[in-house]
């Protein structure tokens, strides 16, 4: 497995042990170095294949800048799916690792890494299902004490890309009105929460008991289903029109929202979970003076890297303090990888699916 970025070479580590189990060495895998030792790991092995999860070689000792990190647990994201499914825009070609995003501790770190032994840290790199693994310095963000192991897993992509969505693409002001669709999924609760802390009159769009009460204690104002789009565009005018919508579903529902934007509005692309992009008339933003904004967190990694780094840790600082309560709505340990996946294919999930390792 490839270093700098790609997953972690799991082929030549002296690595930790399970957690917990004590080798002939006499010292607790949970933070030593072991020689001939194994980590677990998800791996997608072909193409539209379930994942699995296999014992591979652990990772080899840390060069200059990188570090290896006994991951803890690790979130899922729906481009985790996509990229198991080959649709993604960067899908690697199996057998890989899976995960894009974790929290751990640190076991060693190399030289001018700027890590130490024990610290606690949030991994944002591909390959973090797995046990243990090595990652370059600068995919690594120090995290507070705390903040616990799976709220931590599932804070960087989500809420970070409303994070930098909300405040930083449609700049959106305290007293403007924000609609969120697929307001009861991992991503769109962090918009409903982020939304009410700036001051905005939140609209959460979601289909289902569940999922609408858990956008309601999020912070929402209103809640709407929006199993009808025709009805949703209906609501949504009715209520006042709309001045940001933020849109990780796209197709039908992400036509109704556009159509109620008032002028001057700002639409929010953020991901395409009904299966394909709205069909967004732009006749409309030019009368309208719309402002259609995508927003790709991880094209942020090269484009403007400081402000990601920015953004998390702004976030860390907010939910240590209590004012942002990631929601993980589904714990799972390793062995039930392939149920995790469904939850986000089937569009079950509720907040963050977080694998616990």
């Amino acid at each position: 497995m490839e270093k700098h970025g790609k997953h972690p070479d799991l082929t030549k580590y002296t690595g930790p042990s399970r957690p917990g189990e004590v080798t002939s060495t006499g010292r607790d895998g949970a933070g030593a170095l072991h020689p001939r030792s194994l980590v677990r790991a998800a791996r997608i092995t072909a193409v539209g294949a379930a994942p699995e999860v296999a014992e591979l070689p652990a990772p080899d000792e840390p060069g200059e800048g990188q570090v290896i990190v006994r991951m803890r647990a690790a979130a899922l994201n729906f481009a985790d799916l996509l990229s198991a499914e080959g649709s993604y825009q960067d899908s690697q070609p199996p057998p890989y690792t899976p995960g894009i995003e974790g929290a751990g501790e640190v076991l060693a770190a190399g030289p001018g890494s700027g890590f130490a032994e024990g610290d606690r840290v949030v991994v944002c790199t591909p390959g973090t299902l797995a046990e243990a693994g090595v990652f370059p310095a600068a995919a690594l963000t120090p995290l507070p004490e705390g903040i616990g192991w799976p709220e931590a897993a599932g804070l960087q992509v989500a809420y970070g890309t409303s994070h930098i969505a909300l405040g930083h693409r449609a700049a959106l002001a305290a007293g403007e009105t924000l609609v969120v669709l697929g307001a009861g999924g991992g991503v769109g609760l962090t918009a409903v929460e982020l939304g009410a802390a700036l001051g905005a009159r939140v609209i959460a769009v979601a289909n289902g008991e569940a999922k609408q009460a858990a956008a309601k204690a999020a912070g929402a104002a209103e809640v709407l289903d929006g199993a009808d789009p025709k009805a949703l565009k209906a609501a949504l005018r009715g209520l006042g029109g709309v001045d940001v919508v933020y849109d990780p579903v796209g197709g039908a529902p992400g036509l109704a929202a556009f159509g109620a934007l008032n002028r001057g509005g700002r639409f929010l692309v953020i991901g395409f979970a009904a299966g394909e992009p709205p069909q967004l008339p732009l006749n409309h933003a030019l009368v309208k003076n719309l402002a259609i904004h995508g927003v790709f967190w991880g094209g942020y990694l090269s484009l403007d890297p400081a402000l990601l780094r920015r953004s998390t840790g702004e976030l860390l600082g907010l939910v240590a303090g209590g004012k942002l309560r990631p929601h993980v709505g589904h714990r799972l340990p390793l062995d039930r990888i392939a149920e995790g996946f469904a939850l986000l294919r089937d569009r079950r999930a509720v907040g963050k699916v977080v694998i616990e390792l």
